[in-house]
């Protein structure tokens, strides 16, 4: 009996110890695009902020009984995601930074801290805000706690944010179907240099590369994206390198920060050196091979092309207030013209799903009517009215989808033979179960309109003609019409280069 008393003691013992010594890592971070092109702001209630066990619920790799979740005692403190959409007021990024701080700073001290963004977060007064961010945070944690960072390709590393993260990890595919695989890649990173006890790698290089692109002629879908990415897993592979990534940067902001980047770290200096500079001149090498992902043309050359396909669905990308991108999602300029077309004047005509539109008074108008009813208001233009004043939709409510806690309403307007779907708030359309919640059926229907880029996977599968429409708004596809004023020159490909640009290793000071 003693024996197994002081058994028991020994077993609760260890158990007590294995705790106690468990690496304690938070997690943090704010993840959102920032057009300043487009008049919208990006308010604290849009990031949809989580705190507490809710932050797990953005992981698959940090579920309960993970490995990873068993492998450190996990502190999420806040994590916010808000729809791309226009700069980030002064007072939101305030408030949730300071949450943040608060909340770190209640359950200090930290071996690790998962910093999860994407790098792209433009604010009032701020032009490298995630560089900020990660500073305040270090103001708290101290420099003892090693800092892995996350982020989407199409962010912006500036030189703060490289040196103030001792691991830094971004997606290599875009559309993004890697997102959930690189973040995990950034914690597994994480897990390993504090287990080993290797700690903070030794060598970080950053090397920037005057091209800003946008996602739409750098997709890894098609060459020389597809090339160039693969280049990245290789390096990644030789004694002394950790990670290695490519940053296309975000070309909807006017910032100083924003152009691609490569950052390569490691403990073997030479093999940082080599991967970084071979990564940054495959890159400048390949610019002028960047073309859109697919046909492009204006909005009557689309709606033409359209008109002439024999299978279904044709899809028309809106491109220019893609809110997705950043755009203010409720510009009416395409959806007027799909109006004016005689084409669609009558409901026996090619039948046209356009997605989507924002119209709260419409809305409220027709949940006090029943499905059938004739109803008409103003849609669109309540935030981005440049190209194209609000609309006066008319037409016969086909259905209702009632919002919750979760969701706002939507319902579908048909005038014509277009099918118009209205939201309460803007909303992106990528999943093939949007449209048949509102009791459409896409892949019957001659022509789909979204207000998107390149297509994300459901719609891409499901297209049987595509082309992007060079639309206007926010996130205007055509550079050359946007009024740049502050990012560095020259910048290709909207400069002319005499001499190439230097792509040699800048190494950047471990954080201290």
């Amino acid at each position: 009996m003693r024996k197994i008393f002081i058994s028991i003691l020994l077993l609760i013992c260890f158990n007590g110890c294995i705790k106690e010594n468990k690496l304690r890592i938070a997690i943090a971070g704010l993840a959102v695009e920032s057009s300043t092109f487009s008049p919208a702001k990006t308010l604290e209630a849009d990031f949809k902020a989580k705190t507490g066990d809710d932050v797990f619920n953005y992981y698959p790799f940090l579920q309960k009984d993970s490995i990873n979740r068993l492998r450190a005692e996990w502190i999420p403190s806040l994590r916010g995601h808000a729809l791309p959409g226009g700069i980030v007021t002064r007072q939101a990024y305030n408030s949730l930074v300071s949450k943040t701080l608060e909340r770190l700073e209640d359950n200090l001290p930290y071996d690790g801290l998962f910093f999860d963004i994407h790098g792209a977060m433009s604010v009032e007064g701020i032009d490298d805000p995630e560089g900020d961010f990660i500073k305040r945070i270090r103001e708290v944690v101290g420099y003892n706690t090693l800092i892995t960072t996350s982020m989407d390709l199409h962010g912006n590393v500036s030189d703060k944010l490289t040196q103030e993260s001792d691991l830094i990890t971004c997606y290599r595919l875009a559309p993004h179907e890697d997102a959930i695989e690189s973040k995990k890649r950034a914690v597994t990173n994480l897990l390993d240099r504090l287990e080993s006890g290797k700690g903070k790698p030794l060598y970080k290089s950053r090397i920037e590369v005057p091209v800003l692109l946008p996602g739409e002629k750098t997709s890894t879908r098609t060459e020389p994206g597809k090339s160039l990415y693969a280049k990245v897993n290789p390096e990644t592979s030789k004694e002394g390198v950790i990670d290695a990534g490519i940053w296309m940067g975000y070309p909807w902001a006017d910032e100083p920060r924003n152009h691609g980047v490569i950052v390569v770290y490691g403990d073997n200096k030479e093999a940082v050196k080599e991967s970084s500079e071979y990564l940054a001149r495959s890159f400048w090498d390949v610019k002028n091979e960047f073309e859109f992902v697919g046909p492009v043309g204006t909005l009557e050359e689309s709606i033409n092309l359209a008109l002439k396909n024999k299978t279904k669905p044709f899809i028309i990308s809106d491109m220019g207030d893609n809110p997705t991108a950043g755009g203010a999602g409720d510009v009416t300029w395409t959806l007027d013209k799909l109006l004016k077309r005689k084409e669609f004047k009558n409901e026996n005509g090619p039948s046209l799903i356009y997605a989507s539109i924002p119209g709260p008074k419409l809305i409220k108008k027709a949940l006090k009517l029943k499905i059938g009813d004739y109803v008409e208001e103003y849609v669109g233009a309540e935030v981005d009215n440049r190209y194209s004043p609000p609309i006066l939709l008319r037409g016969e409510i086909r259905s209702i989808k009632k919002g919750d806690i979760n969701a706002k309403t939507e319902i579908v307007i048909k005038t014509g033979s277009i099918d118009v779907i209205v939201t309460e708030k803007r909303k992106p359309y990528h999943y093939i179960k949007d449209f048949t919640d509102l009791n459409l059926k896409p892949s019957e229907s001659n022509i789909i309109v979204v207000k998107i880029g390149y297509l994300v996977p459901q719609l891409y599968d499901l297209n049987k003609g595509w082309i992007m429409a060079l639309t206007p708004g926010g996130v205007d596809q055509d550079l050359s019409r946007l009024n740049y004023k502050r990012i560095k020159r020259p910048m290709f490909p909207i400069d002319n280069f005499t001499v190439d640009p230097d792509l040699k290793a800048v190494f950047i000071p471990t954080s201290n």
